[in-house]
């Protein structure tokens, strides 16, 4: 789940895009609004924003945007339920709303309209309103058991303009060469091959890295913009992993010196049935002193009841 926050100043505009026909939209919610066809929704959020009138831009427009892997299970109820959580975490309460359901897309996406004016009149706030609104996203996610999407993987690269076209491709890139070179200089070789150009960014008056810029197709992106891992700091740091890791490969004993080969002379078929033989001849001879012992015994015992017989 992700939202897209914009602030206007025509309420005609948004509701017009909103329940445009193409669009396929459906009314989810109606909240302190005449709803009896477009401009009558339009006329009520503007008579409400009059009230504050320093305002400028009192139109609130919020897209909430669901993952294809959740259409299943987001219904209508399920959409509006989840879009009013996210207006009454985000503060933007007693005021007028209309959510609307669009189907043009293959992703469930929802659109809301709400007036920044409240309905007494205050200006709903939106301080650091992006960080809060990521953070509530994330929340949501999580409380609904809805799928997270994998960051810059789920993209869909053909659907991109410039220059994001350009940066998106530079991540791939990146995201390929910097797991398996060693160094700079390969990995500026290997780029090159590639049609991407790497310069290093200085401190001012020294020799100090300070950061790296990598172009292509005429843009130009600092590391750090294109992902928080191809910071100059990131990248030295996984090129001294890389580095580390292959030292270690190399110090590492072959298979063949790890187990060395014994080979044993060979005693024979011979030997080993003589061995054999004479372990269970051990074991027999022992058998037969017990027995010749406890037969020596009984004689012994038989012989001293005759003589007892004798005697008596």
């Amino acid at each position: 789940m992700i939202a897209k926050i914009v602030k206007g100043s025509s309420f005609k505009g948004v509701v017009n895009y909103i329940l445009d026909r193409e669009k396929d939209a459906k009314i989810l919610v109606c909240d302190g609004l005449f709803a009896e066809n477009k401009d009558t929704i339009a006329m009520s959020f503007e008579a409400q924003s009059k009230v504050n009138p320093k305002v400028t831009k009192p139109v609130g427009h919020i897209s909430l945007a669901f993952h294809k892997e959740d259409e299943h299970r987001l219904t209508d109820r399920a959409m509006a339920g989840i879009a009013l959580e996210y207006l009454k975490e985000m503060g933007i309460t007693d005021t007028q709303v209309l959510i609307v359901r669009h189907f043009d897309k293959e992703h469930p996406h929802v659109h809301i309209a709400f007036n920044r004016i409240a309905n007494n009149g205050r200006t709903i706030s939106d301080r650091n309103e992006r960080i809060r609104s990521a953070r509530i996203c994330k929340e949501l996610t999580r409380k609904y058991g809805l799928y997270f999407a994998n960051g810059k993987e789920q993209v869909k690269h053909h659907r991109l303009k410039e220059p994001d076209k350009t940066k998106y491709e530079l991540y791939s890139i990146l995201k390929s060469e910097v797991s398996r070179c060693g160094n700079w200089n390969i990995l500026a070789t290997n780029l090159k091959k590639q049609g991407v150009g790497m310069r290093f960014k200085y401190k001012s008056k020294s020799d100090e890295v300070q950061g790296v810029v990598f172009t292509m197709n005429g843009y130009s992106f600092s590391g750090s913009k294109i992902d928080r891992r191809f910071s100059y700091s990131k990248i030295d740091a996984a090129l001294e992993r890389n580095r580390h890791t292959e030292r270690k490969e190399m110090q590492r004993p072959s298979r063949n010196e790890e187990q060395p080969t014994f080979h044993p002379e060979s005693r024979g078929n011979d030997d080993l049935y003589n061995g054999s033989i004479g372990l269970f001849m051990s074991n027999a001879t022992d058998s037969q002193s017990e027995e010749n012992y406890f037969e020596e015994q009984l004689k012994r015992r038989n012989k001293k009841k005759k003589q007892r017989k004798i005697r008596f």
